[in-house]
C-alpha cells in the first residue's frame, strides 16, 4: 500500500501543531497524524551477566518462556503484584518456584499475596538481592549469586531459570511534556480508544497498556489505532 521503512532511531517528535514533525536523524518527516507504539521496557538489573544470559535462561516474560522451563526449578526477582503474577503463572510449567525479595515481606496486594502463600510450588527467599548470573550462552543458567540485605552474606542458589518481575519502564521520553501522560509514564488514551489528549496523535500497545502487555492485546490495539487515524483524516478531509 505504498508504506516506507525507515530502520533508524528517531531523536525528536515535535506535536504542537499539524502537520507533526519527527525528525530522524538529520531528516525531518511531516504527517498529520502519528500513531505511537514504542512499548514499554522491562525493568533488568545492571549486570553484564544479564545482559549475555538475556534468552538462554534469563527472561522477564513469563507468558513468553515459562514453558521452556517445564519441571525445573526457577526463581522470579520482585516483591510487587507483577512478581506474584508471574510466580503462580510459572507454577503451571516450573516444578518449583522461589520468589527472590529484598525485603521480609511482599508489596503486593493482600489477595495476591494469599494467592502466592497458598501455592504449593512457591517458595521465598527473603531479605536477598540478586548480585550476579552463573552461567553461559551454551550451557544455560547455572546459579544465581545472592546477597542476604541484613548480614551482607553471600550465596548462590541453582534454579535452571530466572525471570525478572521488577516492573516495566513505558518507553515515552520522547513524549514528555506534549502528551499526557500517568505517574509511571503511560501514555494516557480514552476509554475504548487509542486517541491521547492532542488530536490527531495515537497510542498503542505496550505504550498505553500497564495491565496486559500481551503481543495479542497489542496487535489488537494496533488496529484500533489504525481505524482510530483513518477516522481521523477522513473527518479532516484528508
Amino acid at each position: 500500500f505504498g508504506t516506507s521503512f525507515i530502520t533508524d532511531a528517531v531523536s525528536k517528535v515535535e506535536l504542537g501543531e499539524r502537520p507533526f514533525r519527527i525528525t530522524i536523524g538529520k531528516r525531518s518527516i511531516l504527517g498529520d497524524v502519528v500513531i505511537i507504539s514504542t512499548g514499554a521496557t522491562a525493568k533488568l538489573l545492571d549486570l553484564e551477566s544479564v545482559n549475555r544470559m538475556m534468552g538462554h535462561g534469563i527472561s522477564a516474560c513469563a507468558t513468553c518462556d515459562g514453558w521452556f522451563f517445564r519441571d525445573k526449578e526457577i526463581v522470579v526477582i520482585g516483591g510487587g503484584d507483577s512478581a506474584c503474577e508471574e510466580a503462580d503463572y510459572l507454577t503451571k510449567f516450573a516444578s518449583k518456584v522461589t520468589i527472590i525479595h529484598r525485603r521480609d515481606e511482599l508489596r503486593a496486594s493482600k489477595i495476591m499475596q494469599q494467592k502466592v502463600f497458598d501455592n504449593p510450588k512457591i517458595d521465598f527467599l527473603w531479605n536477598h538481592v540478586v548480585v550476579d548470573f552463573i552461567g553461559t550462552e551454551t550451557e544455560g543458567l547455572q546459579g544465581v549469586k545472592v546477597k542476604n540485605t541484613k548480614t551482607g552474606v553471600e550465596s548462590v542458589v541453582k534454579p535452571q531459570g530466572a525471570f525478572f518481575a521488577i516492573g516495566h519502564k513505558p518507553n515515552t521520553e520522547l513524549f514528555t511534556g506534549q502528551l499526557e501522560l500517568d505517574s509511571v509514564g503511560y501514555i494516557i488514551t480514552e476509554p475504548g480508544s487509542t486517541k491521547t489528549n492532542i488530536p490527531g496523535v495515537f497510542a498503542c500497545g505496550d505504550v498505553q497498556d500497564s495491565i496486559y502487555r500481551q503481543a495479542v492485546t497489542a496487535a489488537g490495539s494496533g488496529c484500533m489505532a489504525a481505524i482510530d487515524a483513518q477516522k481521523f483524516l477522513a473527518e479532516q478531509g484528508g
